[in-house]
């Protein structure tokens, strides 16, 4: 009986594992959105850039995420432009990459009082819906940027599961 439960016991505990095993996600680099009222400054490219590896850092850190390196792709990136509206080049980077999820971000700018900071998480299993989050900024500083992107990962992203 003993040695009965001992293996049961061991089974729950292998499945337990098992349904703990991070995704391998494909995080690309924030990108502005089309339609902004000025072309973007250096110390916004700066922002973006920061708020990217917050982003890649804040999902790693959480333990449901393993990251896998978009460097492969980063010229091809470069030259696609949009990833946004790509016709799902993203999800096929993300695909060479070994990865089961993409995650794009783009951040849209109204004003320079109002911007939006959006990620965008697609599975890529079949049939899988892209989860859509998003926050709204009050200021184009480094502390609204950086405060921005931590807010919507703990607080939606990451609370969303």
């Amino acid at each position: 009986m003993l040695a009965a439960l001992t293996l049961v016991g061991g089974l729950s505990l292998f499945v337990g594992v098992a349904r703990a095993e991070p995704e391998k996600a494909a995080v690309f680099d924030f990108q502005f959105a089309k339609g902004a009222p000025t072309e973007p400054s250096e110390a916004e490219h700066e922002r973006l850039r920061r708020t990217s590896e917050t982003l890649r850092a804040l999902m790693a850190e959480s333990g449901r995420y393993t990251l896998v390196s978009t460097d492969p792709v980063r010229e091809e990136v470069a030259k696609s432009a949009d990833l946004r509206a790509c016709n799902g080049c993203a999800e096929d980077f993300a695909r060479r990459l070994g990865a089961h999820t993409v995650v794009t971000g783009e951040v849209q700018k109204v004003s320079n009082l109002i911007l939006n900071i959006n990620v965008y998480v697609k599975p890529l299993a079949a049939g899988a819906p892209e989860r859509a989050y998003s926050v709204d900024l009050r200021g184009n500083t480094d502390e609204s940027f950086d405060r921005g992107i931590r807010y919507l990962v703990k607080n939606r992203l990451l609370e969303a599961r």
